[in-house]
């Protein structure tokens, strides 16, 4: 399965999973906690849709788009494996977080004079 990701670190991550939450109805697609270091908090949306978009300073992109090498880490769908947890875990398959819905939830709870422009890889 492929797909791109957009990082959000410690507590600010939190929160917009916590809006992606309430925006959705309760199922905003699969989100991937970390426990430890960054305390990154990972969206999963579907593959290519991050690119070329103007996401806020905070939100990282993670994709592969050309010259780019992304890594993102993905507990098991049952059991412990720490320091890894599914915030929110898949439902169905091809179920992804919206990404539009995230990018403008990202904007409002990071701040829109901290939207960058990262240039598109065509």
């Amino acid at each position: 399965m492929q797909f791109d990701a957009v990082r959000v670190d410690g507590e600010e991550g939190r929160r917009l999973a916590l809006l992606m939450e309430a925006i959705a109805g309760g199922e905003p697609g699969p989100v991937v906690a970390e426990a430890n270091g960054r305390r990154a908090v990972y969206f999963l949306v579907p593959d290519g849709s991050t690119e070329g978009r103007p996401w806020p300073a905070g939100a990282t992109p993670l994709n592969a788009a050309a010259g780019r090498i992304s890594y993102v880490p993905i507990p098991a769908l049952s059991g412990r494996t720490w320091p890894l947890a599914w915030h929110f875990p898949p439902t169905t398959p091809g179920r992804f977080v919206h990404t539009l819905l995230l990018l403008h939830a990202a904007t409002a709870l990071l701040g829109w004079s901290r939207v960058i422009s990262r240039p598109s890889c065509t």
